[in-house]
């Protein structure tokens, strides 16, 4: 088993003819993911990576059965095009696209959760179950199968997880990175619901930074959960009013700092680690995770 996306997926690319959407097709398909088209409004008919490509969600949906998205569209559009594929049936959205305004996030994200679809995003690298469905930009070489669920706001810190549990011989049933915008469709909490439900994992890795509340909401559910998670918060280090990378690692409340973040983890029974490449000793010495 996965969460969210897996071999009986249907992956569709919304602007599948754009630079980096016909490259992602490209990979997806290397890859083995299953990806059955694209869209792209007023260039249905076209092929990109030998995949058809059509006009609309709604005709993706009608002739392809696609079930999940990953829009790679311009910020402007960005909104109308994660509207179409919620309407259209789609259940599992990736917003891949940075600089999408707030306030067309807001909505797609109230949207999305008032039809009962998955959003994750915008600014967000994706999800990917290794061996089975990558829905990410995530490279597939750096990945295997196994029993460890990663929720993070940060592509770049996964892959340092990755690296680490690899280490110690542990690969990864799902991966999200829920994007560092300061409004997202999904956060932290979400994921680690599905993790817990999901008998294919054993254990879960949260990755999180300054900025927002999703970390210190996933931690009421933490103190609930009966896998053990290992969490690791950047940004110890932060000056006040300075953002840090993500548009959404700017320190707010003062429980949003990492000291904060930290402590909520911690004691809600979560396994606290100072440093990313300590992820993987942590996780091997907390659970017993099979190779």
């Amino acid at each position: 088993m996965a969460i969210l996306v897996d071999k009986a997926s249907r992956i569709i690319v919304q602007g599948m003819t754009g630079r980096v959407g016909a490259a992602i097709a490209a990979r997806m398909v290397e890859s083995g993911s299953p990806v059955v088209g694209g869209v792209a409004p007023g260039r249905g008919g076209r092929k990109v990576a030998g995949l058809p490509v059509v006009d609309s969600c709604y005709a993706a949906v009608a002739e392809l059965d696609a079930t999940a998205s990953f829009v790679s569209v311009p910020a402007a559009h960005a909104l109308d095009a994660c509207l179409e594929a919620i309407d259209a049936g789609i259940e599992v959205i990736v917003a891949y696209t940075e600089g999408v305004p707030v306030a067309d996030a807001i909505q797609m994200a109230s949207y999305a959760r008032a039809r009962g679809v998955v959003l994750i995003g915008p600014n967000s690298a994706g999800c990917v179950s290794p061996g089975m469905a990558n829905l990410s930009d995530l490279n597939d070489a750096y990945m295997r199968p196994g029993r460890i669920g990663i929720v993070s706001k940060s592509g770049t810190m996964t892959y340092e997880v990755i690296d680490a549990l690899d280490a110690v011989g542990l690969g990864q049933s799902t991966i999200v990175c829920l994007g560092g915008d300061p409004v997202t469709g999904s956060g932290h909490t979400e994921m680690l619901e599905r993790f817990e439900a999901d008998s294919a994992t054993e254990a879960v890795v949260l990755l999180g930074e300054i900025g927002g509340r999703s970390e210190l909401e996933a931690a009421a559910f933490v103190a609930r959960m009966t896998k053990p998670v290992v969490a690791y918060i950047a940004g110890r280090h932060a000056p006040a009013g300075k953002r840090m990378g993500h548009a959404g690692a700017l320190l707010g409340s003062p429980e949003e700092n990492a000291p904060g973040k930290i402590e909520a983890l911690r004691r809600a029974g979560a396994v606290i680690v100072d440093d990313l490449t300590a992820v993987g000793k942590a996780v091997r010495r907390c659970c017993a995770v099979p190779t």
